[in-house]
Parts: C-alpha cells; structure tokens; sequence
C-alpha cells in the first residue's frame, strides 16, 4: 500500500475528501464515529450527517465564508452518526480548490462525546452555545443570529441551568469540555 495511503486510511482522527459537500472518499476512523465501513460513505451527501438541514445550511454559509478569505475552516459542533445519535464532533476543513471552496476539500472530524456529553438542546440553544464558546457577547450573536441581545441572554439563562453552571464562565468551560 501506498505511504499516502496508508497514512489517510490509518489517521487517528477521521478524514473525508469531500465534492461539493458530497462524500468521495472516508478512512477507518471517520467510520468509526459515524458508523458503517468506509466503502458505504461514497457519494453520500454530508447533509445527512447533521442534526438538521438548517444546521448543514447555516454551517455552511459561516464555513462558506471562512473558507473564501483563508481556504480554511473549523468549529465544533453537534453532528449525527448513522443510527443517528446526536455528539459533539470538532470539525476542521481545507480547500484544495480556493477558486471554489465547496468544490474538493479534505475535512477531519473528532469525536468530542467523552469529553462533552451532549445535552437535549433546541436549534437555537445549540447556535447560542456555539457562538457563546467563540467568545461573543450577547449582542454579537444577537447581530449574528437576527435576534435581539435580551432573547440571546434567555437562550443563555436556559444553557446555564442545562449545564447547571452557575456563571458564564463555568458555562463555556462545560461547552468546550475543560475540567472545572
């Protein structure tokens, strides 16, 4: 086999070389956390792989974005394996394509469940969260968001209590999995 491809097949972190947001080709590891073998991932649309399609359209535009200025691109964010249970995943993306970012791109995908359990979270606690762990006030996830900064600060009240943490602080810490 191949050093190169014996290096993608074996990566301790799961690897997909995605088309258009469609699915060309996935190691060992990325079937691993999303279930199947790899063989079952070709051309499959990574859509099915989150929690809904507003997730998939929203996270796209923002990595849409991101990628047009460095062809680069990452986050963490809730997404559904086969069976379609719900994790924590931290998701990272390089164009190869930087004319056309969504074009071919290889993305790698971490399971995140060990250390953050997930928690039953709407769409939009969910956003808030995320947004919340990026470091944005209130009002800059209202302007991101189109709410405005005292529903952001209920969103926010309902993650504190979720999370039974106290204070903002101890709530990002249990967002991103950082011991308290």
């Amino acid at each position: 086999m191949e050093m190169t491809a014996l290096a993608f097949d074996h990566a301790p972190v799961g690897l997909a070389v995605l088309e258009k947001r469609i699915i060309q080709h996935v190691n060992l590891q990325f079937a691993a956390i999303f279930g199947d073998n790899p063989a079952d991932y070709a051309g499959v649309p990574l859509a099915r792989y989150y929690p809904s399609i507003e997730d998939y359209s929203r996270i796209g535009e923002r990595a849409l974005a991101a990628m047009r200025d460095t062809g680069r691109y990452s986050d963490e964010r809730v997404m559904k394996r086969r069976d379609g249970e719900l994790f924590w995943c931290r998701v990272r993306g390089q164009s190869l394509t930087p004319d056309d970012p969504f074009r071919r791109g290889i993305w790698s995908f971490a399971d995140l469940s060990e250390e953050r359990p997930l928690v039953e979270l709407t769409q939009r606690e969910r956003e808030v969260a995320i947004l919340t762990c990026r470091g944005l006030t209130s009002k800059e996830i209202g302007l991101e968001l189109e709410l405005s900064y005292r529903t952001v600060e209920v969103y926010r009240a309902r993650l504190l209590e979720k999370f039974g943490a106290r204070k903002l602080a101890e709530l990002v810490a249990k967002l991103s999995g950082m011991p308290l």
